[in-house]
């Protein structure tokens, strides 16, 4: 049956024009299908029936192996292949394997440095849209999500999913390689990188690669001269806030790391390592 009817924004073509109708919302950015619960909007009247399910806690699709609940059999099949060890997406740059194509996509683009997505309110640059959305999230106040055990409130209900594996221990995502487990798969990610030394983000001042953006960001600090964790007790500044919170240790009474010789105390265990070269 030929595709007649054609959009004209793109010149994607349909068979039917309910179709065309439904397909010309991602140019319009109409999304006329509203949840009665938190005002999301959907283009399709399917994607709001899904969406419904972060609200009634509604987890029809359920991981064999794990137990584990989806909302989609779509996040079902994805994660299948933490347990089977599945990586169909590779990249034809590199040769690294992933266990989806956002996955893919994510890495391609990083290693490219491109980040067609940007914040209207930040400028902040993302690699995919999805990433974006849920950027823009955290220039909102609301926290309509709130954890049942200690009254958390979360900005995004799949942040309050990740927050309730600390009460309940929950460790889902666990590691091909060794017997780490984790409680989400962007940190079983990172930690594969140890095994695969696989390090996706690279400095743009200097040639020094790592694990994970993050490490990446806190690294650019050494070049801009950036601080932004400032010691509440005295003037010093700090790039990372593990190392304002190390800091903070000297102005505490607590010493932690005891020398097993003379019983001294130290409020870091590279400053008692060093003390016990004394008694070598």
């Amino acid at each position: 049956m030929e595709k007649q009817w054609k959009c004209g924004d793109c010149g994607k073509g349909f068979r039917f024009p309910s179709k065309l109708e439904i397909h010309r919302r991602i140019h319009t950015g109409e999304r006329p299908f509203t949840c009665p619960v938190c005002g999301k909007g959907f283009a399709l009247s399917s994607n709001l029936w899904v969406h419904q399910r972060v609200h009634t806690g509604e987890r029809p699709f359920t991981c064999s192996v794990c137990g584990n609940g989806f909302t989609q059999s779509s996040n079902l099949m994805k994660h299948q292949r933490v347990h089977t060890g599945e990586k169909p997406f590779t990249c034809s740059t590199s040769g690294t394997a992933f266990n989806n194509s956002s996955q893919l996509l994510t890495h391609q683009q990083v290693r490219t440095e491109e980040k067609p997505f940007t914040c209207s309110v930040c400028g902040k640059g993302f690699t995919q849209s999805s990433s974006l959305h849920s950027h823009n999230v955290t220039h909102s106040n609301e926290r309509p999500f709130k954890c049942s055990d200690c009254g958390s409130g979360f900005k995004r209900s799949q942040d309050l999913m990740i927050h309730q594996r600390i009460h309940t221990e929950e460790r889902p995502f666990s590691c091909s390689q060794c017997t780490n487990r984790f409680r989400t798969i962007s940190n079983l990610r990172a930690h594969q990188r140890i095994h695969t030394e696989e390090r996706p983000f690279s400095c743009s001042h200097c040639t020094k690669r790592f694990r994970t953006s993050s490490d990446l960001r806190i690294h650019r600090r050494v070049h801009t001269g950036e601080r932004p964790f400032s010691c509440s007790h005295c003037t010093k500044r700090f790039r990372s806030s593990s190392a304002l919170r190390r800091h903070q240790q000297v102005h505490s009474v607590e010493r932690p790391f005891t020398c097993s010789v003379c019983g001294k105390g130290f409020t870091q265990s590279s400053s008692l390592l060093a003390h016990q070269r004394v008694h070598n």
